[in-house]
């Protein structure tokens, strides 16, 4: 039986709740697939999450591995593509860390690309009516590092990514851009069946 580990945020930047881990949490809750799935919830750290996950990566030895953010501000799902080696914070993380300008693995490459099916994943989600993209950018904060890191800990051959998931209905502040928590939900599991899936070979950048 293969594993897939899964993960969502804890809170932080005074909300109660984290979309992501409510998803994830939703998606265990139901889960029916033929896979073994492990979830968890990390902390909005630098370097806790890095230790975090990479405990849980020695521990299950994972076939496959998708951790999920908050992108507030966003109207849809994004499916990242690339971790970059820079940790640039614009507000404090959870422990009260703010790098700037710092690298997430001094002796690490410049980016690791997922390898997670990301275009499969986004076509997927559109097919179903979902509102989604595929993401160049996962930011500097602890969601890219976290990207990075887990691209780095994994076997060669164990698909990985990073899913960014809008503000809920039911945690979004005041006239923010939000989904449905329950299509939020949908949407990560839909993530977790094609995470074995070969990617689809078709044009998914852009010209600016």
């Amino acid at each position: 039986m293969r594993t897939i580990l899964l993960t969502g945020f804890e809170a932080f930047g005074g909300d109660s709740r984290n979309p992501s881990a409510d998803a994830v949490a939703a998606v265990a809750a139901s889960y029916d697939g033929s896979e073994r799935l492990i979830i968890a919830t990390l902390p909005v750290s630098f370097a806790g999450s890095a230790l975090r996950l990479r405990s849980l990566i020695d521990e299950h030895d994972p076939d496959a591995v998708i951790a999920t953010g908050l992108a507030g501000g966003s109207d849809r799902v994004a499916v990242e593509r690339v971790g970059i080696n820079l940790m640039d914070a614009r507000i404090a993380d959870n422990d009260g860390a703010r790098p700037i300008d710092q690298p997430c693995e001094p002796d690490g490459p410049a980016a690791r690309f997922a390898t997670a099916p990301v275009k499969r994943m986004v076509a997927a989600l559109d097919e179903e009516g979902i509102p989604a993209r595929a993401s160049l950018s996962a930011g500097t904060y602890v969601c890219n590092h976290v990207l990075y890191t887990a691209l780095g800990a994994v076997r060669a051959t164990v698909p990985a990514g990073f899913v960014h998931v809008p503000w809920s209905m039911s945690t979004a502040p005041a006239d923010a851009p939000s989904l449905p928590d329950d299509v939020i939900a949908r949407a990560v599991r839909r993530c977790v069946d094609l995470v074995f899936e070969p990617e689809r070979l078709e044009p998914g950048g852009a010209i600016w």
